[in-house]
């Protein structure tokens, strides 16, 4: 397990800007976390890593954004405001996770039995106002 310290917002970009370079079609990165410990930062750090120039925002109402102009396209679902398996099921979860792209999940623990075997996980956590800890499994 790898364990990253970041300072800033930036650094946590930085972070995801360095992970993107190893991921791969099928990659899927289960991102766990309380509010503003830093996951959608480090979701903008994968796209910027995979080339893509897409603006991103957390999905938490839309549930699923897609960032295409990089690499490999990037499926990125939020799992925060889904109240039960069916609902995250109806999401077409198996199309994403076998696709062409790389997946990016936050709140991937509401449903960790719907996230593939094969994902990393990679865990969040506020260490005081401006420091994150980030850690991989």
């Amino acid at each position: 397990m790898a364990t990253f310290i970041s300072n800033s917002p930036a650094e946590i970009e930085t972070i995801g800007e360095q992970i993107a370079q190893k991921l791969r079609a099928g990659s899927v990165l289960a991102l766990v976390g309380e509010l503003g410990s830093g996951k959608t930062q480090f979701v903008k750090g994968i796209v910027a890593g995979l080339g893509s120039a897409a603006a991103v925002t957390s999905p938490t109402f839309t549930l699923i954004h897609e960032y295409p102009g990089g690499r490999l396209p990037i499926y990125h679902f939020d799992f925060f405001r889904l109240q039960d398996r069916q609902s995250a099921e109806r999401l077409g979860l198996e199309e994403y996770f076998f696709a062409d792209g790389v997946c990016l999940v936050e709140w991937a623990d509401r449903f960790p039995e719907l996230i593939p075997p094969s994902a990393q996980w990679i865990w969040f956590e506020t260490k005081s106002e401006n420091q994150r800890a980030i850690r991989l499994k």
